[in-house]
């Protein structure tokens, strides 16, 4: 990559609507490509059985998610602005917290979650990109991971892998999606030019 397109990354603002396996994930690819500003939403602790997919450490058990990762950014890159939103996201807040951001990637748990930050970012900031993480759980099976666009959104993942007690979200797919979407802001930012 060159340097001006570097500068332009350094000049670009992110949000990132949780800090679990998506998240925190993408979160630190940016931060290592110099992206220049974060805002990370997310009201959830560190438990010990995020570490399987996380990029918390045993130490950061039981700290407040985006404390934690703010503190992990900060040593990857502490040039990246890191603004923190320790709160549950809703319909009401959403486009508050995140307004002013380039792109939006989310990055929640649950299917309805998905469904609420997609319905409020089209209707409250539609110009804004979403790029959200649409199955990731289980292993294996590598091309069934893609991405696609519809508008203004943009989907990374299998599209049908949901979360259960017989696929559960591990690192390694958990952690190809996340970078997925990481990649897939720089190129909303850059555009495909190579």
């Amino acid at each position: 990559m060159t340097t001006d397109r570097l500068d332009i990354l350094k000049t670009k603002r992110v949000g990132i609507a949780g800090a679990g396996g998506l998240g925190s994930n993408c979160a630190i690819a940016l931060a290592r490509i110099g992206i220049g500003e974060l805002v990370i939403a997310d009201f959830d602790t560190v438990e010990e059985s995020n570490l399987n997919r996380q990029y918390y450490f045993t130490d950061q058990i039981g700290m407040k998610k985006v404390v934690a990762l703010e503190e992990n950014i900060r040593k990857v890159n502490p040039e990246v602005k890191v603004f923190v939103h320790d709160r549950l996201l809703d319909r009401d807040n959403l486009a508050g917290i995140f307004s002013g951001s380039d792109v939006i990637v989310e990055a929640f748990d649950l299917a309805e979650s998905k469904e609420m930050i997609i319905e409020t970012i089209q209707s409250q900031l539609p110009e804004t990109p979403l790029v959200v993480g649409l199955g990731l759980a289980g292993w294996g099976n590598n091309n069934s991971i893609k991405s696609r666009q519809i508008g203004s959104l943009y989907i990374c993942g299998d599209e049908k892998s949901e979360t259960s007690a017989s696929l559960p979200p591990l690192a390694p797919r958990v952690g190809v999606v996340a970078n997925m979407q990481a990649n897939q802001v720089v190129e909303i930012i850059l555009g495909t030019l190579s």
